[in-house]
This record gives structure tokens, C-alpha cells and sequence, in this order.
């Protein structure tokens, strides 16, 4: 568990946010508020399931619910099944599905039909991270099945004839060419297709939400952790900060991946910047006080986890970075400089408040929403472009340092309003002390 800022800290910086009243009382009147819906039924499609695994951290929360301050109860859905690939150890979804009378399925398409000719849920959730998976030659990546529950979904919904809202979660696949066919079979068969991190929705402190249509001159994000698992939040963070930029995300023209003695070298030639990063840095709990990193003082058993830097050329322009630096408290953190703007502007993204990995928990409000709009609350190509940006960045760690040239990333898209922007809660939780 990280650290977090004190409730004063935090009050100072989002007084803004309540003016007109106390935060408890706030609360209480957006819980009285808030309309009484009936619950989606939705099925869940999960590689393996056990305590603090990721079908853990999503799926329990429908079947367990959850409260934040004061909150009417959530999530307004339920779960009636659940595919379960693999049996962990420590499986706890026969458990779970026996405690709330959840059907365990032998099939996906089962889990979807409940076994019959019709589609019998409102959603489906592909949760295939954690299990024992083969892992690709080049690269190293396990090779979790998001494209094949995805390709079963679809043939079950062609069987029924009928499509209904899909969540996959995390990248869409460990391969460039897996993410494009499942976002244009979503196109195809015109049904929403959400995916991603959750650190686009977690908590930011201080509250940063950039200016729609801002002008971005650089911009920077710290990551820490295994570099594909990991660095795949460090893009998303990175990707729903940028996107806010004027005309929006232009998509990626190059992408580089420095290594070693090579994250200096690319510093010092410019390409990403020791300011920004001390920016950022700062935002991190423990480092409040630190300016300076050194990669090559840190010590890594796995070159999986070593430090990197990602180093991404837009096409419109704007060349910006994420840094992986291990060595340093585990955190992600943002930093930007405007136009006009002498000072950077900054954030800590915070996770896990709330029980078991609380920021989860907007994951489940994005797809439910989705599913009651009809449309996914926000855009599938910002997690196509950061899912074609890992794997040429897991290509470049395979090969020691490289650049590649990315035609196939000329993917633009604007950010839309829902979201941290449109979440009250995102502005309003009190962290712990």
C-alpha cells in the first residue's frame, strides 16, 4: 500500500470542490439523489480467479458490492455466470459462485446463452489477466486469450443473433494485429467495445484535469513495474492526459525505447525532459523532496522489470515520454508544460483506496454506463493506440534499445466527457490518512 497525502494536504487542494457545504453533507445529498435502477445482469469470462487476481478486484465487487463515502450502494449490476479457464490454487470463484447463486459454465457460450438459443445478459466482461499461459518467443509476453474469449463472444452472439456491450480488460492483446480485428469486429457487428486501464478513472492528487484543447508542448509520465504489465497503465495514464490536447490524439508516427545508458543519452539529446521528471517525481509519495534518478544505480533481477524509457513521436508533433523507473516507490505520476506556462502542471494518480483496489471499482461504473448508453463512455481507441504502442515497445526491449516507425498507429480520436471530468467521486474521495 502506498502512502497517501494527509486529509489536509487533500483539503487544501480540492477546497474548490466544495464550496457551498460540507463534504459529509455533499455526500449524503448525491447518495438521496441518485436514481434506483434495476440491475444489469452481466457474465464474466476470466482466466483465473483468487484473492487480489484481477477478476478478484473487478468481479467481486458486483457479487460483494461496495460503498464510498456514504455512497448509495454499487455496483447496479449482477452477475448470473462466470467461465472460469483455469483452477488456481487458491481459487475462490466456486466459492463465490455457490455464496450468490452465480452459475459456474463449462463454456463461453454458455456463460453468455446460459444454454439456450438467446443471448440471456445485458454485458459481458472478458477478464483474462493472471493464469498459466504460454509466453511468445521473441518478446516474452504471456499469451493471455483476450482474443479468444473475445472471438468466442462474437460467435455466440452470430449463433443468437443478437450483441450486447464487451468489456476487455487491460491491453486487447499482447499483439498489434489481435487488438485492430477485435476493434473492427466491434465496428462491424456494431456493439460498444470498452477496454483499458483503470488508472484513466483512479483519483488524481491535485486534482489535474488539463483544458480541452489545450497546447501541449511536452508532456511526461513515471511508471514503475514490469514493463509490459505495467507499462501498459503508464501509456494509459499517459494517453487520457494527452488526448485532451487541441484537435485531440493525432496518433503515434514513431516509438522508441531507450535502455541502460541509452535513457541519459536520449535526456540529454532532448528528448524527454529531466525537468518534467522532477516534476512528476515529486508527485510520488516518499519523493516529495527528490529531483534526480539514476537508472543505472538500480539493481532488477528480471530484465522484465528493468528501468526504460518509452519515447513516442506524435504525428502532430508533440513528442512526449513515459519513464519506467524502477528503483523508485511504486506510483504513476504526470507531468505537463502548456503554452504560456513557465511552471509545469503535475499529478500523482492514486490508486487502492476503499477496500481491496478501490479505484477498480470505476471500471465497473464505465460499463455499466456504457451498457445503459448503448455506447462506450469513452473511446476504444485511446486502448487500440496504447496496445500498438506496447508492442512495438516490447519488440524494442526484445531487441536492447530501438526505433520503429508506426504507420499503423496514424489512429486519431478525441477524449470524450465522461470519465475523471464527469465523476464527481474521482474529485470528492477524502484518502486515508
Amino acid at each position: 500500500m502506498m502512502p497517501s497525502p494527509s486529509r489536509r494536504d487533500f483539503l487544501q487542494q480540492s477546497a474548490h470542490t466544495l464550496a457551498g457545504g460540507t463534504f459529509a453533507n455533499w455526500v449524503s445529498r448525491a447518495a438521496a439523489a441518485e436514481p434506483r435502477v434495476d440491475p444489469l445482469p452481466v457474465a464474466a469470462l476470466i482466466t483465473s480467479y483468487y484473492p487480489v487476481s484481477h477478476a478478484d478486484v473487478i468481479v467481486s465487487k458486483i457479487l460483494e458490492g461496495y460503498q464510498r463515502n456514504n455512497e448509495a450502494p454499487r455496483p447496479a449490476l449482477k452477475l448470473v455466470s462466470m467461465y472460469v479457464e483455469q483452477n488456481h490454487e487458491h481459487d475462490i470463484s466456486r466459492s463465490l459462485a455457490e455464496k450468490h447463486d452465480v452459475r459456474l459454465c463449462r463454456s463461453i457460450d454458455e456463460a453468455i446463452t446460459l444454454g439456450t438459443d438467446r443471448v440471456q445478459v445485458r454485458g459481458v466482461l472478458g477478464i483474462a489477466e493472471h493464469g498459466n499461459y504460454p509466453l511468445t518467443p521473441e518478446t516474452q509476453q504471456k499469451m493471455y486469450p483476450r482474443r479468444r474469449f473475445f472471438d468466442e463472444t462474437v460467435a455466440t452472439f452470430d449463433r443468437c443473433r443478437q450483441v450486447v456491450p464487451y468489456f476487455n480488460d487491460k491491453h486487447l492483446s499482447y499483439r498489434w494485429a489481435d487488438a485492430q480485428a477485435m476493434v473492427d469486429t466491434a465496428r462491424e457487428r456494431r456493439f460498444p467495445l470498452l477496454a483499458g486501464s483503470s488508472l484513466p478513472l483512479t483519483w488524481r492528487l491535485p486534482v489535474l484535469e488539463l483544458p480541452r484543447d489545450c497546447a501541449i508542448e511536452e508532456a511526461l509520465t513515471i511508471g514503475y513495474g514490469p514493463l509490459e504489465d505495467y507499462g501498459f497503465h503508464a501509456l494509459e495514464a499517459h494517453e487520457c492526459m494527452l488526448e485532451r490536447r487541441r484537435g485531440g490524439e493525432a496518433g503515434v508516427s514513431a516509438v522508441e525505447v531507450a535502455l541502460g545508458p541509452q535513457i541519459r543519452e536520449t535526456e540529454r539529446a532532448g528528448r524527454w525532459s529531466s525537468e518534467l521528471f522532477a516534476a512528476a517525481l515529486r508527485m510520488l509519495p516518499g519523493n516529495k523532496n527528490a529531483t534526480t534518478w539514476d537508472p543505472l544505480t538500480v539493481e532488477y533481477d528480471n530484465p522484465r522489470s528493468q528501468p526504460a524509457a518509452y519515447l513516442l513521436d506524435h504525428r502532430d508533433g508533440l513528442k512526449s515520454a513515459v519513464v519506467m523507473a524502477a528503483g523508485l516507490s511504486g506510483g504513476f505520476s504526470f507531468a505537463c508544460r502548456l503554452r504560456g506556462e513557465s511552471k509545469p502542471r503535475a499529478c500523482w494518480f492514486k490508486l487502492q483506496d476503499w477496500g481491496v483496489f478501490g479505484h477498480f471499482s470505476y471500471l465497473l461504473e464505465a460499463f455499466e454506463a456504457t451498457i445503459r448508453q448503448g455506447e462506450a463512455v469513452y473511446p476504444i481507441e485511446r486502448t487500440l493506440l496504447t496496445t500498438g504502442i506496447l508492442d512495438r515497445c516490447m519488440q524494442g526491449l526484445a531487441a536492447g534499445g530501438s526505433r520503429q516507425e508506426t504507420p499503423e498507429l496514424a489512429i486519431a480520436y478525441r477524449s470524450t466527457d465522461w470519465g475523471f471530468a464527469n465523476h464527481p467521486q474521482s474529485k470528492l474521495i477524502l484518502p486515508h490518512d
